[in-house]
């Protein structure tokens, strides 16, 4: 793993997708805990104005918080430390670990930033790691437009609208994404029986530990800490 070419193409591309980056048996161990949490059919924990406007049907857990030791596994691997070290610099910060899941028949997450752009120098870092195929057949893939991390913020407008220059990322099991937080992104629809992943968010030294509590949507921005709208969006 060269970190520094791989941190080169990170903060041109404001992504970067590794395959084959963490061990297959550990991503395994990390399948059972998150299907059991899961199990049944869970429901959604933010409120219906959210559901409604930022058409993102993802239900949140923090397993670290339970005491999930393969997840802290995960959170220590060396290959990730190097490699966040290159892309965030000296004295990065760990905000939480995320599992991130989607029922079957969910629409996905609709475009979005995961935090203000209004300073290009402020950001949060989202380190995904798949534990299964995400596939055309499965659904739930995540749409990234390249570089958009720097074109400031996501214009208004449809929710769902395709924009030219957006990529289709197809993870497999094993592999480890990067998404700047200032990236324009979403998530398609979920075919399968489920879809999830594990979000180990970080940050630069110095960032607020509540970098993505106002999220940035087409239509609005929204803060989680006191579930609102703080801005409305127009076409």
């Amino acid at each position: 793993m060269n970190a520094s070419v791989l941190a080169k193409r990170f903060h041109q591309d404001g992504y970067l997708l590794v395959e084959n980056f963490f061990d297959p048996g550990l991503m395994r161990r990390l399948e059972k805990p998150v299907l059991a949490h899961f199990s049944g059919d869970p429901d959604f924990l933010h409120n219906d104005e959210f559901l409604r406007k930022a058409q993102t049907d993802v239900i949140p857990w923090f397993p670290q918080n339970d005491g999930g030791s393969d997840f802290d596994t995960v959170d220590d691997d060396g290959d990730l430390q190097r490699l966040t070290d290159a892309v965030l610099g000296v004295g990065w910060q760990n905000l939480y670990c995320m599992v991130m899941f989607s029922k079957q028949g969910s629409v996905g997450q609709a475009w979005h930033q995961d935090c203000s752009p209004d300073d290009p120098t402020r950001f949060n870092l989202n380190r995904l790691a798949y534990s299964s195929d995400i596939d055309d057949e499965t659904g739930g893939q995540t749409v990234v437009v390249p570089g958009s991390h720097r074109r400031g913020l996501l214009p208004a407008g449809d929710p769902w609208a395709t924009f030219q220059d957006e990529v289709i990322l197809r993870p497999k099991a094993g592999t480890l994404v990067f998404l700047h937080g200032h990236i324009w992104h979403r998530v398609l629809p979920v075919h399968g029986e489920y879809r999830y992943s594990t979000n180990y968010r970080a940050a630069p030294a110095g960032t607020a530990a509540d970098i993505t509590d106002v999220c940035v949507y087409r239509n609005m921005r929204y803060r989680f800490s006191t579930e609102e709208v703080v801005e409305e969006r127009g076409a």
